[in-house]
This record gives C-alpha cells, structure tokens and sequence, in this order.
C-alpha cells in the first residue's frame, strides 16, 4: 500500500530557510533558541500538519505492524469482548494492539487519535465517544491511507469500513418482546438522537414496534440519557417512576441501564416484572447476577472484533485499498430472564 509522504523537520527548514538542528530545538523549546524563533517554528509546523515521530528515525515510512484501538472505556464487559476478538485476529498474523481510552470525551478521542498517528500505528479500530459529533480528527489516517475502521458506534457520515449489528432489528425484538408480555405503556431510554446511528436504530425499532402493534408512541416515556452509566440510568428510572401510571415495560439501552431500573424499583417498592418488565441491551455478566435475572439482546462483540481486525490486516497486505464498506451481524436474539416474563410470574403466584 502506498503512504503519502509525511512532513518532517526537513520540510519545515526548507519552508523557514533555517538548519534543521534549529527547527529540532525550537520543537522542544531548547534555551538556545529565541522565542520569536519557536513560536515561528512551531506555527509552520502546525500549518504544514507535521506531527512528532515517537517511534525511532529508522521506522519512518517502515510498517509498525501495530493496531491502535481506541474505545470509550475498556471496562465495559462489550468493550472487553470486543478487544479479545482483535488481539485474537491481531496476534494470528504477528500484529500488536496498542489500547487507549477516550472515557467518552471528545477531547480525549482527538488526543489519541494524535498520539495512534505520531505513533505510526498500521491500522485503526474505534467505537466513538459518546460527545463525539464531528470526526474530522480521523482524516489524518483515510489522508495517509492507513486503515480505518469504525465499529458499533459508528458516524453517520464518513466514507470508511464500519462493523455493526442491526441495531434497528434487535431494538424491533427487545419490544415486542415486551409487547409479548402484555406490556402497553412502554418506555425507553435511549443515549439521544444527534449521537451516531447506534441508539438512533434502537429507538426507530422500539417506535416501529410500537406502531406495529397499535400502541400510542408517548413521549414522556422516551428519556434520553447523558452518558450510559448506572447513575444515569437511576437518574431516568426516577424520573419514569414518577409519573402516574408508571410504564409497565422498559427498554434500556444497555444491561448496566437495566440493573439500575431493578434497583431503582426495588427501593421504590416496584415490582419487577409484576408492575414493570424491564429488558436491557449486550448480555453482560452482571445481568445474570441480579435478581431478578435481567432479560436482555445478545451483542456478538468478540465477532466483531475479529471481523474489524480482519479487515485492517486484509487491506494492509493488499495492493490496493478496497471500497469502504459496512459488514451488519444480523444474529441478534431476545433471551428472555426473569425481569421481563410477567407471564411466569404471574404462574408462579397462581401456584402460590
């Protein structure tokens, strides 16, 4: 794969008509260089879009053989899934993985893409963060062809590989399935509207569904979340258990969400899944440890992890770059616990 031609120190002299050796010092603020000097430096360096080489000289233009992933959090059992499924792929065909954290910052995303780029990574793996709206920060790898691949929380608009599931079809079932339960005043939490496809898919699946099923869309039961965290997810299930009625059914957009609205109920002497049925999003560890069980959609994240690995390592031992495209797994399921099936509850009362 051809790379386009970096700018180095060279460049930056050529363009000042300074040695090179001044341009280095002024780089690091050395003492033997005025401050006129490093701020004029400095400014074409920025103009010019020269970034510092953290590898040795010798790499310069050399493939590193490295993937840089970069998530919102690699705490969330998801997340975890997902990196196993890269490093696997990664480690088949002698690829290294450097890992790095946005905590669902905006600003901290734009900094590690930085530093992925200063550090000559081969590829590139990212689920966005949850205050990203504009990604121009990663046109500096499509700019230099390096790999880029989008994977769950992928952008609306950017023409580069993307790794998702049908996040509209498996919102469709997570509410039938409520509606299966004889729930007709559904809720839904969702991360909001402006924030990529993801949650977009999801809450167009519950509306869908509802429609499908003659159920009123109300709107005081649609809450969006500012980030996807247990606080926040007992913050929204408050602010439903408020109202008069409550909902009777809850989709979360994920199973940490779920929990939350367990609890939440538990402590206001709510019954789950007598009075509310709840369903939650990923099939995390933690929804089989609560009581109740938490009914949640599977998320084939190790799958996607190696796919998205797959495709770095394709396009690098290929000639040419292929035609970005999108690869959508479709083998999302309801499994259906005990927080969701009001109809065995209500067995289990008869009997008793």
């Amino acid at each position: 794969m051809e790379e386009n031609k970096h700018v180095t120190i060279y460049d930056i002299a050529e363009r000042l008509n300074l040695a090179t050796s001044t341009i280095s010092r002024a780089l690091k603020d050395h003492h033997t260089i005025s401050d006129k000097t490093i701020r004029k430096v400095k400014k074409t360096a920025e103009e010019m879009g020269f970034v510092p080489n953290t590898l040795a000289a010798g790499l310069r233009g050399n493939k590193t053989k490295t993937i840089g992933v970069l998530i919102p959090t690699v705490t969330q059992p998801f997340l975890s899934s997902l990196i196993s499924g890269i490093e696997i792929t990664a480690q088949k065909s002698d690829y290294t993985v450097i890992i790095m954290q946005s905590h669902d910052s905006y600003f901290e995303e734009v900094n590690m893409a930085k530093s992925l780029y200063s550090n000559r990574v081969s590829g590139v793996i990212c689920s966005l963060a949850m205050e990203t709206r504009d990604t121009s920060h990663f046109q500096q790898f499509t700019n230099n062809n390096i790999p880029l691949v989008f994977v769950d929380r992928v952008p609306k608009d950017y023409h580069t590989f993307r790794v998702v599931i049908d996040n509209y079809s498996a919102g469709y079932k997570a509410t039938k399935h409520l509606i299966e339960q004889g729930c007709i005043r559904i809720a839904h939490l969702t991360a909001g509207s402006e924030f990529g496809n993801l949650y977009n898919e999801r809450k167009r699946g519950y509306i869908e569904a509802l429609k499908d099923h003659n159920l009123p869309i109300d709107e005081e039961l649609i809450i969006n979340l500012k980030s996807v965290t247990y606080e926040e997810g007992v913050r929204a299930s408050n602010q439903l258990f408020d109202l008069d009625p409550i909902p009777d059914g809850l989709f979360a957009p994920g199973d940490i969400i779920a929990v939350s609205a367990v609890q939440t109920a538990k402590k206001r002497g709510i019954k789950v899944p007598d009075e509310i049925a709840i369903i939650g999003f990923n099939n995390d560890p933690i929804s089989q440890i609560i009581d109740p069980n938490i009914s949640t959609i599977t998320h084939p994240a190790e799958k996607m992890g190696k796919a998205a690995a797959e495709i770095i390592i394709k396009n690098l031992k290929s000639q040419k770059s292929d035609d970005a495209k999108e690869i959508t797994f479709l083998n999302t399921e309801v499994l259906a616990r005990e927080s969701s099936d009001k109809n065995k509850s209500l067995e289990t009362a008869t009997k008793s």
